[in-house]
Formats: C-alpha cells, structure tokens, sequence
C-alpha cells in the first residue's frame, strides 16, 4: 500500500519519465513537487523500498514494471473521476482537477469498476486525455500542437496539454474543447497568433494559446 504522497511523488515519476521512457532528475521531481531536495531524496528511499522505483545517482530516477502499473491505477482514477464531475455533476472541466487529486486516493477496485461502467467505459476524459483501462492499457495516439501546423489544416481538437484552469476557461469561452471542428485560417509572422475557425466562428488566438491545442498528427 502507497500512502497519499507517495503515490503522488510516483505519478509525478511516472509522467516525468514519459511513462518510463527516460530517467528524471531529482531536482526536476523537487521543482514538481514544489519542495526540497531533502524531501525528495527520503521519498526516493521510501518509492525505492517498495520497489515501484529504481534510482541511479546522477542519473536519477525511474519507475520500475510496479511502479508503473501502481501510477496508471491513479491515473486512471483521476480520470474517470474528471469525467463523472463534468459528464455527471455539472461540473466545469477547469473545475475538476483538484476535487479529482482528492478522489484518486480512494483505494476501491469495485468503486473503480462500476464508475467506469456507469460512464460507459470511456476512453478520453474531458481533457482528451486517455483513460487507462482496468489493466492499464490505453491508446495513445500521436498529437501535434496546431503551432506547427500550415494556413489550410482542418481537423478536430483531440486534446488540450495544459491544465491550467484559466487556459481551460478561456478555451470554453472560444469553443475550442476536444470534438471540436477546428480550421487554420492565418498565422502573423510578428508574434506567431493565429487566426482560426472554431465551429464556423473565427478567432484570433496567442502562440501560447495555440501550443496547447493538440490534434492528432
């Protein structure tokens, strides 16, 4: 059993690491965690003990086979829980975050099981982020941020990158939420805005706006 922290601390390695892809630095962990080296290392010592992480010095940390599969129970969690507060209680999805940072300590396998149910198995949350299945698989599929992208690109939004709650309102005050038709229409070469068309109805929108507005590539 992981305690709240640690299985906080984990998620964090988890994401950090690009799922395990590549080692992270303790400091990196520390600045995520918002808190000091010394913390960070007797977290390490503890994750280490329980065998869900493996670490190097110098080259830092991982999640081990474990570790993973613990960091993608939470995840799948948090998500299903995002989903339920915006799908089921009216919830805003810049509201969700926190009350499901709350809820995805829950340690209930059944209580898991039948939220995924009564959702429909869903596969994304609101964020278009990807829901985990009961033994942690999911479909990740290639997105590119719409910066990069050329004057004439049609598709559909499939996900936003960042969470951060007055970049999502000021998304759902534009329309701009995944499912959404989305059209590039012109760049300025000054500052790099763009001009695009959300559901028939033209925006101007930052570089910075733009960079977190993901399609699938």
């Amino acid at each position: 059993m992981l305690s709240l922290t640690e299985e906080n601390y984990l998620k964090a390695i988890y994401h950090l690491s690009d799922g395990g892809s590549k080692s992270v630095l303790t400091n990196e962990l520390a600045e995520a965690m918002n808190t000091k080296a010394a913390s960070v290392t007797d977290m390490i010592k503890k994750l280490s003990a329980k065998e869900v992480i493996t670490y190097e010095k110098y080259y830092g940390v991982n999640v081990t086979t474990k570790g993973k599969s613990e960091a993608l129970t939470v995840i799948r969690k948090h998500r299903l829980w995002e989903t339920f507060l915006v799908e089921k209680l009216g919830f805003a999805w810049d509201e969700v975050h926190d009350v499901a940072e709350q809820l995805e300590h829950i340690n209930s396998p059944r209580l898991i099981e039948k939220l995924d149910e009564f959702l429909g198995f869903p596969k994304v949350d609101p964020h278009g982020d990807p829901i985990p299945d009961q033994k942690g698989k999911f479909k990740l599929q290639p997105q590119v941020a719409i910066d990069q992208l050329s004057i004439g690109y049609q598709g559909k939004i499939a996900a936003v990158k960042d969470s951060d709650s007055n970049l999502l309102k000021y998304l759902d005050k534009i329309g701009a939420k995944p499912g959404t038709k989305i059209k590039i229409l012109g760049k300025e070469e000054y500052d790099d805005s763009m001009e695009i068309l959300i559901d028939d109805h033209r925006v101007f929108i930052s570089k910075e706006v733009a960079q977190n507005i993901l399609v699938v590539e």
